[in-house]
């Protein structure tokens, strides 16, 4: 059998209507579903079939992998490049790994922004590196997908990391465009460190100031699942990232009313 190279997979993928089912299912299980107007909801099933296409897609500990795991799961990786010109994101990501519900961590692991190792016993819903899968915790997407007042989505986060990767390092900074760098390193500097001095308020986790990987990760869940908060608290914070992702999820939401 002759593999499929990436554009014929994609031209395949396009070809094919998106199925009124996983149109039903998105209107059901993502609440941000009902926040994008026509041409996003387009843009974004494109940007599913897409990444369909191109991920390998396994499961652990009895879990069944099913239409709702894959394409929610898809869907919201999706969303966060929604406002971008990519039309193929996510290239270092191969495969993704579906557990049922929480992972334990055991083994050295390195933490890539800090030079630390660590072999305790960690509990995780979701982990990514360059070389490996996504891994992701289904009960916890699927949770992310329904509650986003929560402000915690454990597929922004993993996915915004494989974004911050995409320079070859992980350090709360993606690839951007030169008039765009300094203001970002600026304002998310100055956010990170009032994180870690207990001086950012309630709205950004903790966890964003383990490392600026950390932050750029939390802080996509913030803009993404509680815009409307983080453009008040954190105005240049939400200005930036706003910037990187093209998108205005606070104006969607006071749209929505």
């Amino acid at each position: 059998m002759i593999a499929l190279t990436r554009r014929q997979r994609r031209r395949r993928a396009l070809a094919q209507p998106f199925p009124p089912a996983w149109r039903d299912l998105l209107s059901r299980r993502l609440v941000h579903w009902s926040l994008l107007d026509a041409d996003e909801r387009s843009r974004l099933e494109d940007l599913i079939r897409i990444f369909l296409a191109h991920k390998k897609w396994e499961s652990a500990n009895g879990l069944v992998l099913t239409d709702e795991i894959r394409v929610l799961i898809s869907a919201m990786a999706c969303l966060l490049v929604l406002g971008r010109e990519d039309d193929d994101p996510y290239r270092g990501v191969t495969w993704i790994e579906v557990q049922p519900t929480t992972m334990v961590s055991r083994g050295p692991r390195r933490f890539a922004a800090e030079g630390v190792v660590s072999d305790a016993e960690l509990p995780i819903v979701g982990e990514t590196s360059f070389t490996g899968p996504v891994f992701i915790a289904w009960d916890a997407a699927r949770e992310g997908a329904r509650h986003p007042e929560r402000g915690h989505n454990v597929v922004y986060h993993e996915f915004a990391h494989q974004l911050d990767m995409d320079d070859g390092t992980v350090d709360g900074t993606p690839i951007l465009d030169p008039a765009q760098r300094q203001r970002w390193i600026d304002v998310c500097t100055r956010v990170y460190e009032e994180v870690r001095d207990g001086r950012a308020g309630e709205l950004l986790d903790p966890y964003a100031g383990v490392n600026p990987g950390e932050f750029f990760a939390v802080a996509t869940e913030a803009f993404f699942d509680r815009p409307v908060e983080l453009e008040h608290h954190h105005g240049d914070l939400y200005d930036v990232l706003r910037g990187f992702y093209r998108q205005d999820p606070a104006a969607r939401a006071r749209r929505a009313g």
